[in-house]
C-alpha cells in the first residue's frame, strides 16, 4: 500500500510531501492545476521513461521518491531480500532525474535499476491512464488485457521466447541449405582465428598486468631513488623527521606532566610518529624488493608488442582480445552446428515442440479468461447505462503460428439486445469507450493482485446517472483496495473516502502546484465548483451537500 509521495522541482511543483490512507481518494481541481502531475510523478518512481523537460525551470533534477507498506506483501519482501534490499515492512523507491538527462533509480537507499523500479512497482500498484480508452481499439492491447485477466503475462513471454528461438533455429536450417558452401568456408576462417589466439595464452587480465610491469620496470630507477629519498628525509639522514618528532615527543611528555591539558596532543604526536615508523618499514620493504632487470623490460615488451600486433589484426584494443576469442568459440560452435544438418533440423523440431506445448497452454488458459472477462463485462456495462450492451472477447485460430501464439484475439461489441457483435472501434463512440474501458479497468483490477489502483480521467466523456455509478463502483473497489482518482466529475468525487484539491498558487519562483486534504465543508464547496463553474450559490451548495451524503454515506 502506498504510504507516502515526496515531489521535488518536477514540472511546476517545486515541494510536496503527500501522506495516503486506505479507502477511495479522489484528486479534483481547476484543468490544468497539475492533478494528473501526480500520477506522472509516481509513473516515473515507477520505472517509466523519462523526459528532461520534466525538471522544474531553473532546478538542476528533479527528485521523487514513494513509501510503500509492505506488511501484506511478504512474497515481494522476500524477494527484496534474494537481492538484498529488504528493509523491513518498509519499501521506498526513489528516482533522480538531472537536467543533463541522466537518471538514477535507489531501493531502499541502494541505487537500483529502472527495470528493478518496474518489476517491483507492478506488484504494487495498477495505473490506468486517461487515454487507455484509445489503445483499447488496438488488437495487442486487447490481447495483453486477455493474457494479464487469465494471469498469463509471463507464459506469454516464454511463448514469444520460444517462438524467437524456433524461428532462428529455423533460419539457421534455411540458410545452411542455400548457403552449405560459404558456411564452410566461414567455419574454416573462424577456426584458424581461433587457434591463433589460443596460441597467443592471452589471459583477460593480462594486458593490465603487463602494462602495470612494464611501468614499473620502465621506471624502476627512479622509483628506487625516491624511496631512498624518502628514507633519508624520514629516518637516515642526520636531521630526521622521525628524529624531530621524538624531540617533540619528550618535550611534550615533560610538559604534560605539568599540565595535563597537553596529553590530547601529545597522544596525536605520538600516533603520527608511530604511523611514519611504519611508513618507513614498508618503504624499506619496498626498496628492497626493486630490482632493475632489463631482461624482463624486454620480455614484457615483446610480450605487449606481439599482443599489439595481434589486435591490430582482429581490429580491437589488446585488452579485448581474451573477450573476442570467447566471442569467437560460440560463433564456431553454433557454425559448427550450422554446418550439421542433421542436428540442426532436430534442434529445430525441438524447439517448435517446445514454442507449441507452451502456446497450448497459453490457448487454455485465454479461452477460460475470454468467456469470464465477457461475461463480467457485460454485466458493467449494463451498470453504466448500456442496457442490452455485450462484449464478446473472441479468439480465433491463425492459419501460421506468431510469436503471440496460436490465436487472434479480438473485442467485439453489441451495442443492442440481439445485435450481431462487431469490431468495438466500428462500433463504440468515443462516450461508449470510456464507458467500456472503465468495465474493463474495473473488471480486470478485481482479480489483479495489486494493493493501489490509480484512475487517471479515466471517467472522460462520462456524466449525469453514470457517473454517479462510477463514483459507486470505485468506491466499492476501495473497500478492499487502495483507490485513487484524478477526475472532474462531481458525482465521482462526491463518493470518494478523502478528497484533495489539486491548484495553482504564486511563489517567489513563479506560479507553482500545491494539494490541499479538504475537510467536509471544503468537499461541499469544491463539489459544488465541479457542479456550477464560476460562480456558485447557495443552492448549488445545497445540491454538493446532498450528493456527498448521499454517494459517500
Amino acid at each position: 500500500m502506498l504510504r507516502a509521495l515526496h515531489i521535488r522541482d518536477f514540472v511546476i511543483v517545486d515541494k510536496l510531501e503527500l501522506g495516503f490512507a486506505g479507502g477511495f481518494t479522489v484528486l479534483t481541481g481547476e484543468t490544468g492545476a497539475g492533478k494528473s502531475l501526480l500520477v506522472d510523478a509516481l509513473s516515473l518512481v515507477l520505472g517509466e521513461r523519462s523526459d528532461t523537460e520534466w525538471v522544474r525551470e531553473g532546478a538542476q533534477k528533479a527528485e521523487i521518491s514513494a513509501e510503500f507498506d509492505l506488511s501484506q506483501r511478504p512474497q515481494l519482501r522476500e524477494a527484496l531480500k534474494a537481492q538484498d534490499l529488504d528493509d523491513g515492512n518498509q519499501l521506498v523507491l526513489r528516482r533522480v532525474l538531472e537536467r543533463a538527462g541522466r537518471s538514477r533509480a535507489y531501493v531502499n537507499g541502494r541505487p537500483g535499476t529502472l527495470q528493478q523500479l518496474k518489476e517491483i512497482g507492478e506488484s504494487l500498484v495498477d495505473i490506468h491512464g486517461q487515454h487507455m480508452h484509445q489503445s483499447l481499439l488496438r488488437r495487442e492491447a486487447q490481447r495483453t488485457l486477455v493474457d494479464g485477466f487469465a494471469g498469463a503475462t509471463k507464459l506469454a513471454a516464454g511463448v514469444a521466447q520460444a517462438y524467437r528461438s524456433w524461428q532462428a533455429l529455423r533460419a539457421a536450417r534455411d540458410s545452411f541449405e542455400k548457403n552449405a558452401a560459404s558456411l564452410k568456408r566461414e567455419r574454416e576462417e573462424v577456426e584458424d582465428q581461433v587457434l591463433e589466439l589460443k596460441g597467443l595464452k592471452v589471459s583477460a587480465t593480462e594486458w593490465d598486468e603487463l602494462d602495470a610491469e612494464h611501468r614499473r620496470l620502465a621506471n624502476c630507477a627512479g622509483l628506487i631513488e625516491t624511496a631512498q629519498e624518502s628514507l633519508s628525509i624520514l629516518s637516515e639522514a642526520e636531521a630526521t623527521v622521525l628524529g624531530t618528532l621524538r624531540g617533540v615527543t619528550h618535550k611534550l611528555e615533560a610538559a604534560a606532566q605539568i599540565d595535563p591539558a597537553l596529553k590530547p596532543s601529545l597522544e596525536l604526536v605520538e600516533s603520527g610518529r608511530i604511523q611514519l615508523q611504519e611508513a618507513v618499514h614498508a618503504l624499506r620493504h619496498y626498496r628492497d624488493r626493486l630490482d632493475i632487470d632489463p631482461q624482463r623490460l624486454s620480455e614484457v615488451e615483446s610480450r605487449i608488442l606481439a599482443l599489439h600486433a595481434t589486435a591490430r589484426k582482429f581490429r580491437v584494443r589488446p585488452a579485448q582480445l581474451a573477450s573476442t576469442l570467447v566471442e569467437l568459440e560460440e560463433k564456431l560452435s553454433t557454425l559448427a552446428l550450422a554446418g550439421d544438418h542433421e542436428a540442426l533440423a532436430k534442434k529445430e523440431a525441438q524447439a517448435k515442440e517446445t514454442f507449441t506445448i507452451l502456446a497450448k497452454e497459453l490457448s487454455t488458459k485465454r479461452a477460460a479468461a475470454a468467456q469470464l472477462l465477457s461475461q463480467r463485462v457485460t454485466q458493467h456495462l449494463q451498470q453504466l447505462s448500456m442496457a442490452g450492451s455485450a462484449i464478446e472477447v473472441c479468439l480465433e485460430a491463425l492459419d501460421e503460428p506468431a510469436s503471440h501464439g496460436l490465436e487472434r484475439i479480438e473485442f467485439m461489441v453489441a451495442t443492442h439486445s440481439g445485435g450481431t457483435p462487431r469490431s468495438l472501434g466500428k462500433v463504440a463512440s468515443g462516450g461508449e469507450l470510456s464507458r467500456i474501458s472503465l468495465a474493463i479497468q474495473t473488471v480486470t483490477s478485481q482479480v489483479a493482485d495489486v494493493p493501489t489502483l490509480i484512475f487517471d480521467e479515466v471517467d472522460a466523456g462520462i456524466g449525469g446517472g453514470v457517473a454517479e455509478i462510477v463514483g459507486r463502483m470505485m468506491r466499492d473497489l476501495g473497500a478492499t483496495r487502495q483507490v485513487m482518482c484524478v477526475t472532474h466529475l462531481p458525482q465521482v468525487a462526491a463518493a470518494a473516502n478523502t478528497q484533495w484539491r489539486v491548484f495553482k498558487q504564486e511563489s517567489t519562483n513563479g506560479i507553482r502546484s500545491a494539494v490541499q486534504t479538504l475537510s467536509e465543508g471544503e468537499r461541499v464547496e469544491e463539489v459544488a465548483r465541479m457542479l456550477g463553474g464560476v460562480k456558485i450559490t447557495a443552492t448549488t451548495r445545497k445540491h454538493a451537500a446532498e450528493m456527498i451524503g448521499t454517494l459517500a454515506g
